[in-house]
């Protein structure tokens, strides 16, 4: 139970980290810190899509026959991809480097249109957390704690740049650092919020995990190859981010194949 608790909330923590740097930092995090941030959340993330998520959905599948179980991993896979195309479509393109506004008129509706962005993009974060975890608990799914909760400290990990380009244009805009750390951090709220939706109904989902375990890696894997990779190979010091995400991706294999 403390577990899963702290499965829940470590991805909000990440967002409330970075919301507090408006207390610290007057331009934003470092960007080859950020780089190195990035690319190990990439990598955490990648390698649990493969290993957490789509191997254990075709495991789930396995009494489909050999030929179909591969169906609800691809349909679901394919699912979490459209939906985020959709979000990405109906919602300001985030960019996790932006983290000053481009001019006065600009600063509060830009401000507004990045924090919709980041908590529309939570949502799906915190409930493949939650699919995560649920199948954790289960037991039947093949997916261990130490792995499910690696995947949630991933998320976290590049939650912290989100939850900063909230708060510290808010910052820039005038507000107290109280109300835009305060302003930032409720960006994030939403994923523990969607990912105790999904543990919660877990039992009434369960026949539906397979597609539900590769819709949250179809989720995923968009904002790495989206968002996360591209910041993180950005101007300088690119290789910073690709060595980041090979420790992350190694790290996370590891603890989901070793700790099973």
């Amino acid at each position: 139970m403390n577990g899963m608790l702290l499965g829940l909330l470590v991805p909000f923590l990440g967002t409330v980290a970075g919301s507090s740097l408006v207390f610290f930092v007057r331009r934003g995090i470092n960007p080859t810190a950020q780089k190195a941030m990035l690319g190990f959340a990439s990598g955490v993330m990648v390698a649990a899509s493969v290993w957490s998520l789509l191997m254990p959905a075709m495991e789930f599948a396995s009494d489909f026959g050999s030929a179909t179980q591969v169906v609800p991993a691809a349909v679901g896979f394919l699912l979490g991809m459209a939906f985020l195309l959709l979000v990405d479509r109906l919602t300001p393109h985030l960019h996790l480097g932006a983290t000053r506004p481009e001019g006065p008129r600009s600063r509060l509706s830009r401000t507004a249109m990045l924090m919709l962005a980041v908590t529309i993009h939570n949502l799906p974060e915190g409930m493949a957390v939650g699919v995560v975890l649920a199948g954790a608990a289960d037991g039947s799914v093949g997916i261990s704690a130490a792995a499910a909760l690696a995947m949630s400290v991933g998320i976290a990990i590049q939650n912290v740049p989100e939850g900063a380009i909230v708060s510290m244009p808010m910052r820039a805009a005038g507000n107290s650092r109280l109300r835009s750390f305060l302003i930032g951090s409720l960006s994030g709220a939403v994923e523990p919020v969607g990912a105790l939706a999904v543990v919660l109904l877990t039992s009434w989902l369960m026949p539906a995990m397979p597609y539900l375990l590769a819709f949250a890696a179809g989720a995923m894997l968009y904002v790495v190859v989206e968002e996360l990779i591209p910041e993180a190979s950005e101007g300088d010091h690119s290789n910073v981010g690709t060595v980041g995400f090979a420790i992350g991706f190694v790290l996370m294999m590891v603890l989901d194949v070793v700790l099973k």
